[in-house]
């Protein structure tokens, strides 16, 4: 029997108290790393997350994160990135610079997407230790197929959330299969995958529950029918993220977020626990383990 969430989150608060060095270290119990630099390219649902990822090293204790800078085209395909003209293309300059040591991107619902592929090959050439993390995104209009697509924001409310499960899950069929095929190809896990829908519907489980503080309706969580983020499912993308670039537990990282703090106390803990819940369970995570209980 699990132990209920208050009493948990009062223990991370105690061994903060005694130990705050410890909360968001690596998976191993491995010190903290030397801060990466990072490039991110992609849509809406994704750019957002730059200055977020840099406020999150800092609450880990992580020194020398840089966030090398943003590439943003909305809706975009990985291939779109790709084929911007050289004099715009900031994400390849970086990569041939030798400046990146992520780089992190955004696919849409369209793929497999060659894109990706391109990317990998170049930034491989210029740093052979590049890794490059791509996110599964939420569902834009709860599903993208013409029969699942919400109308209005509002709609989301009274929908079956087994409609938004089905297209998440053809989603991740469709882009992970090229995935794995490129890393064995290249020898070594050089693409891990972001499960941002994972947690984002862990989150509406929850919400169809009763169970996520300060939160009542889908509706809430998004600004518009196609899906564009308010404050918890950008917390939940940046957590993701985070977890993933790091190899490390967000949970207890005392990052202030006055969006988050305003809806209630208990929603950024509960939003670090989902992230990373989503994170660890993912196979293609690069997160192998899950941390001590």
């Amino acid at each position: 029997m699990r132990p209920r969430l208050p009493f948990i989150f009062a223990l991370l608060a105690s061994f903060c108290a005694l130990s705050g060095h410890d909360l968001g270290r690596a998976v191993d119990g491995a010190e903290n790393p030397p801060g990466q630099r990072v490039f991110v390219m992609g849509h809406s649902f994704h750019v957002f997350l730059g200055w977020r990822l840099a406020v999150l090293a800092k609450a880990a204790g992580i020194e020398g994160h840089q966030q090398v800078g943003t590439q943003a085209i909305g809706g975009s395909r990985v291939q779109q990135h790709w084929d911007l003209p050289d004099d715009k293309n900031k994400a390849k300059a970086a990569l041939k610079a030798g400046e990146v040591d992520v780089l992190t991107m955004s696919p849409n619902w369209i793929v497999p997407d060659e894109g990706i592929d391109r990317f990998v090959e170049l930034g491989l050439q210029h740093n052979p230790k590049l890794r490059v993390l791509v996110q599964e995104s939420w569902m834009p209009w709860d599903g993208w197929l013409p029969n699942e697509k919400v109308s209005k924001n509002e709609d989301r409310d009274a929908r079956s959330l087994d409609i938004v499960r089905g297209a998440n899950t053809r989603f991740k069929n469709l882009l992970e299969p090229p995935i794995r095929a490129l890393n064995e190809k290249l020898g070594r896990e050089v693409i891990t995958v972001v499960p941002v829908g994972d947690a984002v519907l862990k989150l509406r489980d929850l919400i169809e529950a009763g169970k996520a503080p300060g939160i009542t309706k889908h509706s809430e969580l998004f600004t518009d029918p196609i899906g564009h983020a308010k404050s918890p499912v950008v917390a939940l993308a940046a957590y993701c993220t985070f977890a993933c670039l790091y190899r490390r537990s967000p949970v207890g990282l005392q990052a202030t977020d006055a969006a988050l703090d305003s809806l209630s106390p208990d929603l950024r803990p509960l939003l670090q626990r989902l992230a990373w819940e989503a994170v660890t369970e993912h196979p293609l995570s690069g997160v192998k383990s899950k941390p001590t209980p």
